[in-house]
């Protein structure tokens, strides 16, 4: 098994290689990369539907994402460390750079929103160091967009790799947060108004401060 940085076996999965996520459960994940890769479905525009405003998608993967908030109106700017995933997502016709979410970024403090989908309040493996972050970047009274699990699952902080065939990534801090927890991280991060939402199979939240 060849050792390789997370962007080079992403990239790989990008392109068609299967590769699973180990450590996050104990049987390794399919990385759903055909779902990310497709036009945005009815649920994700759904998703974006809650973003107001200019909106900054963290982790915009290939863009499928920052394409559907363009197309409800948005300004919309993709970030991604992966810079196979940021050409992708320049490919739709949308604006994104490669950029880590804790770097400073374009706009900081300006955006009316900010997107965590996808499973991206994993990034970094602290949910709560992560929204102090994303709090700083959107403007007083702005909202953040987090999809999450859903019911029953529980706060998780790992490490995580990514394998294909032939290769695997060095390790990463990942983390997972479900609706159960989400009020009492997004307090810790300070946000004092939660609104979950269902949509259909999935579940997201919208954080703010001072807002109910």
């Amino acid at each position: 098994m060849i050792e390789q940085s997370f962007s080079e076996v992403f990239a790989s999965a990008l392109g068609g290689a299967p590769t699973v996520v180990v450590g996050l459960g104990d049987e390794p994940m399919a990385l759903p990369v055909h779902l990310w890769s497709r036009a945005a479905d009815d649920s994700d525009h759904e998703l974006v539907a809650l973003c107001d405003g200019p909106t900054l998608d963290i982790g915009c993967g290939p863009g499928r994402l920052t394409e559907a908030l363009v197309e409800h109106g948005h300004l919309a700017l993709g970030i991604d460390v992966v810079p196979t995933a940021v050409a992708m997502t320049v490919d739709r016709g949308v604006a994104a750079m490669l950029r880590d979410v804790f770097d400073r970024l374009p706009g900081e403090g300006r955006w009316h929103s900010a997107l965590l989908a996808d499973g991206n309040i994993g990034i970094g493996g602290d949910p709560v160091r992560l929204l102090q972050r994303v709090r700083a970047v959107v403007v007083p009274g702005g909202r953040v967009v987090v999809e999450l699990d859903g019911p029953g699952s529980a706060v998780m902080s790992c490490w995580a790799a990514l394998e294909g065939s032939h290769t695997r990534s060095r390790p990463f801090r990942w983390a997972t947060l479900g609706v159960d927890d989400v009020r009492r991280v997004a307090a810790a991060a300070g946000f004092d108004g939660v609104r979950v939402h269902h949509l259909g199979q999935r579940w997201a939240a919208v954080l703010t401060e001072g807002a109910a």
